[in-house]
């Protein structure tokens, strides 16, 4: 009887070991992801920024911007 439960003991101790592992590995691939987002996000605003900046360019040189009709 004992051995059994010191079988099952190591058995769910191994398991343990194993999910402490993945957890780990999540956890690393959650912070390289994130770390991704924000590198992403600047690179947006920085080019909404220049496309901004590109568009007021280009507006100021066309003398009216609404067509005729208008």
């Amino acid at each position: 009887m004992e051995q059994e439960t010191d079988e099952r003991l190591t058995a769910i101790e191994m398991k343990l070991a194993y999910m402490e592992d993945f957890v780990n590995q999540i956890q690393n691939v959650a912070v390289e992801q994130a770390k991704t987002i924000d590198r992403l996000q600047k690179d947006i605003k920085l080019m909404s920024e220049k496309i901004h900046e590109m568009s007021n360019a280009v507006e100021g040189d066309i003398p009216n911007r609404k067509p005729p009709h208008y």
